[in-house]
């Protein structure tokens, strides 16, 4: 289907009535299907990186390995403990995984291509991921457990310490826009990345991303060793399924505003052929793709950090240098009179 095609669809001459909703179906769809197929590329990444084989029983070459899992997590039995409070159990994944979609609505995956296209994008994005520590609080409270809550405790620590890094990047981000708009960012990107002026800006933001999602080398809420899988530990079947899917939405996620913030969206890297010839959706599909692959190569290669040299990296070394850079960056634009109007 080419991308004149796809903008027929979204624009809505063939969903006049119910537009917003085959909008939200155009994206979710899409995205509930590689959050599946991104645990099989995991296990398959991580199989090659181990001379191993992964799943390779389950359909030609295991493709329907994610299917088989799902057909699995959804036929157990949901174990909830006495002690637990029920109501709070079950909502905390679904906060979890309902957070990592919702996102998605101002996420723009190609020019004109946005549920909602509004001028607070940057603050929508706060505003959800911050919310994501409760479904993680909850679950950790409500399990009624010395292991979950103390898994809880370091996710929630984890997630608000890298919050305030990954905020002060996103400045000097908007600080060269002049915009909180998602597509104007990207639209910002025509003649540079900023992935290549803001280098170490880009660093930042990804490894803190790393840690947002509790992915390796921060994987210290759900440590098997001494907290037994944190604040996961008491849940099963679909319920242990929605934080796991949840953690691979937050994955892709975290993907798409790299990508957005720093590697130009949809656009492509020269505006020549055969490069312009592809369309936008294929370039921000692709960068998220390559990003993701790093997000398993760090799992594969580096070692868990300890819990005191995570919140050392995140207090004492993040947030002085984004906060520096802050700085310079606004001295700069300052000083060159490059400030967009109405910064």
């Amino acid at each position: 289907m080419t991308e004149s095609l796809w903008q027929t669809l979204w624009t809505g001459y063939v969903f006049p009535g119910g537009l917003i909703l085959a909008h939200i179906l155009m994206l979710t769809v899409p995205l509930l299907i590689a959050v599946a197929y991104l645990t099989l590329m995991e296990r398959k990444v991580l199989a090659a990186m181990s001379l191993r084989m992964g799943p390779n029983v389950v359909g030609a070459f295991g493709l329907l390995q994610p299917f088989a899992d799902a057909a699995k997590l959804i036929f157990k039995e949901t174990i909830i403990p006495s002690g637990a409070n029920k109501f709070l159990f079950i909502a905390a994944p679904c906060i979890t995984f309902i957070l990592a979609l919702i996102a998605w609505a101002v996420i723009p995956v190609a020019d004109g291509w946005v549920i909602a296209n509004i001028n607070v994008g940057v603050l929508y994005l706060f505003a959800i991921s911050s919310l994501g520590v409760y479904g993680i609080i909850i679950a950790g409270w409500s399990s009624n457990s010395r292991y979950a809550f103390l898994g809880a405790l370091r996710s929630s620590a984890q997630m608000v310490s890298y919050e305030v890094s990954m905020g002060l990047v996103i400045i000097t981000v908007l600080l060269c826009v002049g915009s909180l708009n998602l597509s104007a960012i990207v639209n910002a990107q025509k003649t540079v990345w900023f992935a290549l002026p803001l280098f170490p800006m880009f660093i930042v933001f990804f490894i803190s991303a790393l840690a947002e999602t509790n992915r390796h080398p921060f994987d210290l809420p759900e440590a098997e060793a001494e907290l037994v899988a944190g604040y996961q530990v008491e849940y099963s079947s679909m319920a242990f399924a929605l934080f796991f899917l949840g953690e691979y939405a937050n994955m892709i996620l975290m993907s798409g505003m790299t990508t957005i913030l720093f590697l130009g969206g949809w656009l492509p890297p020269f505006d020549v052929a055969p490069f312009n010839w592809i369309p936008g959706i294929v370039w921000f599909c692709l960068k998220i793709f390559v990003l993701l692959f790093v997000f398993i190569w760090v799992r594969a290669t580096v070692p868990r950090y300890r819990y005191d040299q995570l919140m050392r990296l995140g207090w004492k070394v993040f947030l002085p240098f984004s906060l520096l850079w802050v700085v310079l960056t606004a001295g700069f634009l300052l000083a060159f009179d490059l400030l967009p109007k109405g910064v």
